[in-house]
């Protein structure tokens, strides 16, 4: 048994969802360190990040039960303790967080964004999802949960927010814009669609110093037609589905349907991180 951040040869390369020693090279300096390697206490922990990192990417990325972990991963029971442990505490929105800043600062922009696009997806609930948190989008026709998120100009999450699809998008755009620019104080524009529209924009600009730009459809406009910026989180949402645990809502609580979200984003910045000229160096 070892501990944290440990390079140990013992488990060999087998999923597609195991990270490289590129990929290990660029994570392992970003994982918070846990309170027992500062001298503060507590029970060191008993399996390597890197081992529980691979074994919560193969379930995100292919949707299998927490109780159907390959063997040759840690327990899942151990797997799911260092989840819970790492939604609970916000250490995968950090961790998340410091990939997105690492991510712009190696395609040449500042670590702070300072325009973003929000959109909302509605996804259909599974029959565990209780009726305190799931409900109808009448829009959509979908009976479940809604994905609100805010990404910037590259398309990386900024913030994301998990409520019953029968929320209106201008009443949780309230919530997630106040809690993306309390966190990003250099972002100042805010693309939306036009379900934004109304007192919101008004709202944004005042409590929050933000611009909210209302991108419209033409009514001349006939079929599909690729409108500016919007299409940029139209392509989060592709990788979302793109992720077998996401493709439907299977979590019991919203506060892990929004961990699955950052977990899924890291696995897609840190093969980027790889396949960057210095990650190959």
């Amino acid at each position: 048994m070892y501990g944290n951040a440990a390079d140990r040869p013992e488990r060999q390369h087998r999923y597609p969802t195991d990270m490289t020693d590129a990929e290990w090279a660029e994570v392992r300096p970003l994982l918070p360190v846990p309170g027992w390697m500062r001298g503060r206490g507590g029970r060191p922990e008993g399996y390597c990040h890197r081992a529980l990192l691979d074994a919560i990417r193969c379930l995100v990325d292919n949707g299998v039960k927490w109780r159907a972990m390959p063997a040759d991963f840690p327990p899942w029971d151990r797997t799911y303790a260092f989840f819970r442990r790492w939604r609970d505490h916000a250490l995968v929105r950090e961790f998340h967080d410091r990939l997105r800043a690492r991510l712009r600062e190696r395609l040449g922009r500042d670590a702070q964004p300072t325009a973003g696009v929000i959109d909302s997806q509605s996804v259909k609930a599974d029959a565990v999802v209780g009726a305190d948190s799931r409900g109808f989008d009448g829009g959509k026709q979908i009976n479940g949960r809604k994905r609100h998120v805010v990404v910037d100009a590259l398309g990386l999450l900024l913030g994301v927010m998990v409520t019953s699809a029968n929320v209106g998008d201008r009443a949780a755009a309230q919530v997630l814009l106040r809690q993306v620019a309390d966190v990003h104080h250099r972002l100042e524009l805010v693309w939306a669609d036009g379900g934004y529209t109304g007192s919101l924009v008004e709202q944004c600009l005042v409590t929050s110093a933000l611009v909210l730009a209302i991108v419209k459809r033409s009514d001349d406009m006939r079929g599909f037609v690729v409108l500016p910026k919007r299409w940029i989180v139209e392509r989060l949402f592709a990788h979302l589905m793109r992720t077998r645990r996401l493709a439907r809502d299977f979590e019991r609580r919203t506060t892990s349907a929004e961990a699955m979200i950052y977990w899924s984003m890291t696995l897609l910045m840190t093969r980027r991180l790889a396949r960057s000229p210095r990650g190959r160096a």
